[in-house]
């Protein structure tokens, strides 16, 4: 079980990673993918207003320039240069003729531009352009608009630069906004998701672990009812259905190891039964002869003229020869197993029979047996004679233990008929209701009883997977139960 615990746990580890891995890292590729486009067209649309910028600037410029150098007026280009760093953040600015050479400046400008393509390609061509360049070691860009006079000639070159790190300034800022947006998205999205997964599957999944870590041998069944998502809750009702097939199977096991354990038992009896039948058979064989003798040379002297003693003496052998041979009688009852012979029985009118003959019985008594059998056939599965055997012991102690009555009654009690059988008499302790059923072991005086009587009533009962119970009779002796399988069941 702790096994399939771990295995459910990295199970449930790598569902967490694989949503990560399915869900939020694709997410944010995507996530990052348009934050980079969104900051590279926002780097774009800097760049191109930079420029834009410096064109306004250099266009709003050029016009009074154009006509300062039509009229070879210095002190007008000087104050328009001046202008053009009031308008705005410019690094230079240069005023230069047809032939490249520079008319005046401010800032930080090149001093010619006859090497430079750029300002070449303007002032052949009269369309404004720019580029990136480096103009005393910085790297600036460099805005160029030409000059023409009012009769349309490219009269000069106005440079208007920048520095380069105003441009990437803005572009480095564009991006830190970009990158912080990005980690906040994946911030938000991980909690989403997080979130999300413990309060919709999570905390499901915790309660399914914590109800399989409390399975075990004897409290395999899980109790609750099943919540969360339906497949959770299929997941729950499964895990339910496995614990109850587990009992089962663990209460299948019980009742198998029990079985056995009750059929060793009761082999290992039979064996033992079988043994002591054996060996109680070649005593009662070995003993048998001497007794016959014993009572037969008895009977001759009793019938001789012999003294009051000598007739005591005799009538005392023949006693002591009768019991033996009772105890013999008893002992071979006690240990015969049958148990081939077992068939369906009718016990009612059994017991009837053995109660009508007890009345001929000197060991009963006189005392008044009473029957209250219910109506119709008490069919039990057993063999007749070790029946009728155990009833008759069970019943002839009840009537010598009884002080006035004794009652038998019969019961269905699920599977089995039982016999109880009742007495007013002085009932037995409940610390010797063990012990009663032990051979030679008797509540009554010396030479009254064998002590074998309730023992072979065990054997039989035993024998045929019944029970016996002692406990105190309504009538307020003892009352003794016996339970017979019914038949067929």
């Amino acid at each position: 079980m702790e096994g399939a615990l771990r295995y459910t746990g990295g199970v449930l580890h790598s569902v967490r990673l694989t949503l990560f891995l399915s869900i939020v890292v694709p997410l944010m590729l995507v996530v990052g993918a348009g934050v980079f486009l969104a900051a590279s067209g926002v780097e774009k649309n800097l760049d191109q207003r930079l420029r834009e910028d410096l064109e306004l600037v250099a266009r709003a410029a050029s016009g009074p320039m154009a006509r300062a150098m039509e009229d070879s007026n210095d002190l007008v280009l000087d104050e328009t240069l001046k202008s053009i760093f009031r308008i705005g953040r410019v690094y230079g600015a240069s005023v230069f003729n047809a032939d490249g050479e520079q008319v005046a400046s401010l800032g930080v400008a090149d001093t010619s531009l006859q090497s430079s393509r750029s300002a070449n390609q303007v002032i052949e061509s009269g369309e404004r352009g720019g580029t990136f360049r480096r103009v005393d070691g910085v790297s600036v860009f460099s805005q160029f608009t030409p000059l023409i006079s009012t009769d349309g000639r490219i009269i000069g070159l106005l440079q208007v630069t920048r520095k380069r790190s105003d441009f990437h300034r803005l572009v480095s800022s564009a991006r830190i906004w970009a990158v912080v947006f990005w980690c906040a998205v994946l911030l938000i999205v991980s909690l989403v998701v997080v979130l999300g997964h413990y309060g919709a599957v999570g905390r499901y999944v915790d309660r399914l672990l914590e109800a399989m870590k409390g399975m075990g041998p004897g409290r395999w069944p899980i109790e609750g009812d099943a919540s969360g998502p339906r497949e959770i809750r299929q997941l729950h009702d499964g895990l339910r259905e496995l614990g109850e097939r587990m009992a089962r199977a663990e209460e299948e096991i019980r009742q198998r190891v029990e079985r056995e354990r009750q059929l060793a038992e009761q082999l290992e009896y039979q064996e033992k039964v079988a043994m002591i039948g054996r060996v109680a058979g070649g005593v009662a064989h070995e003993l048998g002869a001497p007794l016959n003798v014993i009572q037969g040379r008895a009977d001759i002297l009793a019938r001789q003229q012999l003294g009051t003693d000598s007739e005591r003496q005799l009538e005392d052998i023949r006693h002591q020869v009768r019991r033996m041979t009772r105890i013999i009688e008893q002992l071979l009852d006690c240990f015969r197993h049958v148990p081939d012979a077992r068939r369906a029985i009718d016990l009612a009118p059994l017991v009837r029979e053995l109660v009508a003959g007890l009345a001929e019985d000197p060991r009963a008594g006189d005392i008044p047996v009473t029957l209250d059998l219910p109506d119709g056939k008490l069919m039990v599965n057993a063999e007749p004679t070790r029946l009728e055997l155990a009833c008759l012991n069970v019943i002839r102690n009840a009537c010598e233990a009884a002080a006035s009555r004794v009652l038998v009654q019969a019961e269905r009690q699920d599977d089995f008929w039982v016999l109880h059988v009742d007495d007013d008499g002085p009932g037995i302790p409940e610390s010797l209701r063990e012990q009663v059923f032990e051979p030679f072991y008797s509540t009554r005086p010396a030479g009254e009883g064998t002590g074998l009587g309730l023992a072979m009533v065990k054997s039989v009962i035993k024998e045929h997977q019944g029970r016996l119970v002692v406990a105190d009779s309504p009538l307020g002796g003892c009352r003794m139960s016996l339970s017979w399988p019914v038949a067929g069941s």
